[in-house]
């Protein structure tokens, strides 16, 4: 197969990966920077350019498109799937899961067990927003955080009433969530590829620090799942349309609740930290669906 990854930096751990596992089965693997391509249409016309070069005979695309480019990387990936082009991630999926407040609407709806979540843009009752989450201590969290940038855990009411003012006084979208204080500052990251969890690693925060994102001084250590862990997981992938998702979970007495999923996440943590290869899994998925895509857009087309 012709292979398009659409990444801003090829020299990335997870894009490095990808090419390799591709090449490794045998495939032709390009990477574009989404950022410096654009779209041309016209009458019957959808196609793709880099520069003055013509983006032709891709039989899949990987999409690796950061939060920052989802509006217009998103759009790029839409006229790849116009052309009947085959991706793991589908552009209203990857839209989907960016939007936090979308994603967790989606969730609560099909029946995805999530931290009980409260969103308001300037509550007349602040203590009422914070008694319906179950009072303090609550995390605070900024609709546009990445990388668990924008995250405050609020230990005591007023703290609590602090915190959502000053946001508020920003005119920042937030979120108000209960906090699990059973976790103790882990979480575990699922990665999903298909129907199934192909890795998963718990990331426990640093001393004092309730977040567990690497970015924020966290480590990974290897974990074996609960089957009703792996089920949350699959089950939130699929509410948003993700053939491979990165599912972050929290470990609850009353069982897995779904923090959030993440439609390009990285590689390189869950790989160091359990040895399994989930980009030849990647692959391997791409492999296994991209003949059947092709043969059910012939049928269309035949139709």
């Amino acid at each position: 197969m012709n292979l398009l990854i659409l990444s801003a930096n090829r020299n990335l751990y997870s894009t490095r990966r990808l090419v390799t596992a591709a090449e490794e089965r045998g495939h032709t693997v390009k990477v574009m920077n989404v950022r410096k391509s654009y779209a041309v249409l016209a009458k019957g016309e959808l196609d793709i350019y880099y520069g003055d070069h013509k983006i032709e005979n891709v039989d899949a695309v990987i999409p690796r498109i950061g939060a920052s480019l989802t509006v217009y990387g998103s759009s790029m990936l839409r006229q790849f799937e116009m052309k009947h082009i085959f991706t793991p991630v589908s552009s209203l999926a990857l839209v989907r899961s960016r939007d936090k407040l979308r994603a967790l609407q989606i969730l609560a709806k099909e029946g995805v067990a999530i931290p009980k979540t409260a969103v308001a843009k300037q509550p007349t009752d602040i203590e009422s927003l914070i008694k319906i989450v179950g009072g303090a201590p609550l995390v605070v969290k900024l609709l546009e955080g990445t990388q668990g940038k924008g995250v405050v855990l609020a230990e005591s009411k007023t703290a609590a009433k602090s915190v959502i003012e000053a946001f508020y006084g920003l005119n920042a979208n937030i979120l108000v969530q209960e906090f699990i204080k059973e976790a103790k500052g882990a979480d575990v990251r699922a990665i999903v590829v298909g129907n199934k969890v192909v890795a998963a690693y718990k990331r426990q925060g640093k001393e004092g620090e309730f977040r567990s994102n690497l970015h924020s001084g966290g480590h990974g250590l290897p974990i074996k799942l609960k089957a009703s862990e792996k089920k949350a997981a699959i089950q939130a992938a699929q509410a948003l349309g993700l053939k491979v998702a990165g599912v972050d979970l929290l470990q609850s007495d009353r069982g897995p609740l779904i923090l959030e999923v993440n439609s390009s996440p990285g590689l390189e943590g869950v790989e160091r930290t359990t040895g399994i290869d989930v980009a030849g899994a990647i692959i391997e998925f791409i492999e296994e669906n991209y003949q059947a895509s092709k043969l059910k857009n012939r049928d269309k087309i035949g139709a």
